[in-house]
C-alpha cells in the first residue's frame, strides 16, 4: 500500500489534494493572527533550518566536521556559482549571505511538500513567494540607489542611453513596468505556480493509488504502477523544490547585478 503523510494534529491518514490550499484554522480563525497548517509548515521549516545552521556552526573547527563541512558546502554553492559567478569577486562576496538566505530559505519552504506530517509546500500560497519577491526588490533597489545614488539609479533603469528623445516616451514607461512590477510578480508568480502544481500532481498519484487499491480493489500490478509513479514524482518534487529556489536565487543576483551596474 502507497505510503500516506499524517498531518499535524491528526489521526487520519491524509493525501495531497486541493483542499490543503485551505486549511482550518488551528487557533485565531477570522482574525488578522488566524494561525493554520500553513502557517504552521511555514514555522516548522523556518525553525528546523535555523536549528540546522545553528547545529551545524556551534563548534566550529579548522578541520570540520561533517556538519560543518556540510553547511561549507551549501554556502559555497550559492556563494561560488551564483554570487561570484553574476557579480564578480567583490560584490559577490558582498551579496552571498542574502543570496545564499533566499536560496535556502526558499528551498526549505518548497521541501515541505514532501515531508511526512506537512504534506504541503509553505511557498505554495502566495504569501511565502511575494514576500521572498519582496525581500529581492528591496535588496536590489536598495543597492542600486547605494551603489549609483538615488538620481543616476533611476536615469540608468528607466533612461537607456544612446535613444533619440522622443522615443523615452515610450521606452521610459515600459522599463517602469518591467523593473520595478513585472520583476517581482514574475518572481511570485513562477515559484509559486510551481510549487502549485508540484503538490497537485503528488495529489493525483496519491489518489491515484488509495482508490486503485482501497475503493477500486483492483489488481496488485496497477497498483503497484501507481504507486511507483508516487515515489517517482515525490522525488521529482524535491528536484524542483530546489531547481526553483537555484532559479530564483539566480534571477535575484542578476536583478542586483542590473541595479549596481549601468546599462
Amino acid at each position: 500500500m502507497g505510503v500516506t503523510a499524517v498531518p499535524a494534529f491528526t489521526e487520519h491518514p491524509h493525501s495531497p489534494g486541493v483542499e490543503d490550499f485551505f486549511p482550518h484554522a488551528i487557533f485565531g480563525e477570522g482574525t488578522f493572527y488566524e494561525f493554520n497548517r500553513l502557517t504552521l509548515a511555514r514555522v516548522i521549516m523556518g525553525l528546523g533550518l535555523c536549528l540546522l545552521v545553528v547545529l551545524g556552526t556551534r563548534r566550529l573547527t579548522l578541520v570540520p566536521g561533517r556538519g560543518q563541512a556540510l553547511l561549507e558546502l551549501a554556502a559555497d554553492f550559492v556563494r561560488g556559482n551564483v554570487a561570484v559567478q553574476l557579480l564578480g569577486p567583490k560584490n559577490g562576496k558582498r551579496f552571498a549571505p542574502i543570496l545564499a538566505t533566499l536560496f535556502w530559505a526558499v528551498a526549505a519552504m518548497n521541501i515541505a511538500g514532501i515531508v511526512p506530517g506537512i504534506n504541503i509546500a509553505a511557498s505554495s500560497v502566495v504569501a511565502v513567494p511575494l514576500t521572498f519577491a519582496a525581500l529581492t526588490y528591496v535588496v536590489f533597489v536598495g543597492a542600486g540607489i547605494r551603489e549609483q545614488g538615488l538620481g543616476r539609479f533611476f536615469a540608468s533603469q528607466l533612461f537607456p542611453p544612446g535613444l533619440p528623445k522622443p522615443m523615452y516616451l515610450l521606452i521610459t514607461p515600459i522599463e517602469f513596468l518591467s523593473t520595478f512590477i513585472v520583476r517581482p510578480v514574475t518572481l511570485t508568480l513562477r515559484l509559486l505556480c510551481n510549487m502549485v502544481s508540484g503538490h497537485l500532481l503528488l495529489g493525483m498519484t496519491y489518489f491515484g493509488t488509495t482508490s486503485l487499491l482501497l475503493h477500486l480493489q483492483t489488481t496488485s500490478a496497477l497498483s503497484a504502477l501507481t504507486g511507483a509513479a508516487m515515489v517517482v514524482m515525490t522525488l521529482f518534487e524535491v528536484f524542483v523544490a530546489l531547481l526553483q529556489a537555484y532559479i530564483f536565487t539566480i534571477l535575484s543576483g542578476v536583478y542586483i547585478k542590473l541595479s549596481i551596474e549601468a546599462h
